[in-house]
């Protein structure tokens, strides 16, 4: 359901602080992209606002993005003051399958602030705007059963998979009927497109093919949306310089959610 303004007094588990919560949705990406500074982060949650949702609280914002990177997401930004009731109404409204995602430090605090959050990680949100100078014999691939193949070996634990929603395309470089590495363009919103599923066989590693490829799909998501984004392990030390040489900048984000014992009692009341 749809709201506007509302004065919500709540006595459930997630309630914050303070006894009367003002929250205002947002339904113009305008509107969101002035009260959030045009966050790449949080622009990319939105989606253009086609299936998430955005809301507002004094200098806070909260998107809730349902499953975008496998995950349902809420992004926030603002001060904590504002964001800790924010949150609160909005995991209220949506559920509690998402996950409040942002700065570091905001992300912790509110762990600490909203009754029925947990901390769960820190990792890296890096963004771009510059067009990268990598070249390469590179080329989108359409549909090709080894992308699936090559990340079984050589990335497991990827969030982008060939047929999994929102994953829109993959780019590649082959040699023969050997395809040696992939980037795929994923859960890209109209004005913040995301590199994600890179892979590199274990055999052709060291011979620069990963910036080759992640610089080809960065190129082609700005030159559509005007700047790319990614996420990343803190601790990929390597993956991480590869995209600063393609002109990344990085952020340390993390990610919470509700408690188990707060998901279990949403549950026990559907």
């Amino acid at each position: 359901m749809r709201s506007g303004t509302l004065c919500v007094v709540s006595e459930h588990s997630l309630t914050a602080p303070a006894p009367a919560v003002v929250v205002r949705e947002v339904h113009e990406v305008t509107e969101l992209a002035r009260i959030s500074a045009d966050d790449p982060l949080v622009m990319w949650a939105a989606q253009g606002l086609r299936r998430s949702r955005a809301w507002r609280l004094g200098d806070a914002v909260a998107v809730a993005a349902p499953d975008i990177s496998r995950r349902d997401r809420l992004a926030v930004r603002g001060p904590v003051d504002d964001l800790a009731p924010l949150v609160a109404h909005v995991l209220a409204e949506v559920g509690t399958s998402y996950r409040p995602f942002g700065e570091e430090a905001v992300v912790r605090e509110l762990a600490e602030r909203v009754p029925g959050v947990e901390f769960v990680a820190s990792f890296g949100w890096m963004d771009c705007e510059t067009t990268p100078l990598a070249a390469g014999p590179v080329r989108w691939l359409g549909t090709d059963d080894r992308v699936t193949a090559l990340l079984e070996v050589a990335a497991p634990d990827s969030y982008a998979w060939p047929g999994h929603p929102g994953v829109r395309a993959w780019a590649g470089v082959a040699e023969g009927n050997e395809l040696l590495s992939v980037a795929a363009d994923a859960w890209s919103a109209p004005d913040v497109g995301f590199l994600a599923g890179v892979a590199t066989a274990p055999a052709a590693r060291g011979r620069g093919l990963s910036t080759v490829v992640c610089g080809f799909v960065t190129a082609e998501l700005i030159a559509r949306c005007g700047r790319v984004a990614l996420m990343v392990d803190k601790g990929n030390e390597s993956a991480i310089a590869v995209y600063r040489r393609l002109g990344y900048t990085y952020r340390a984000v993390a990610a919470a959610r509700a408690t188990t014992a707060v998901r279990a009692a949403r549950l026990g009341a559907c």
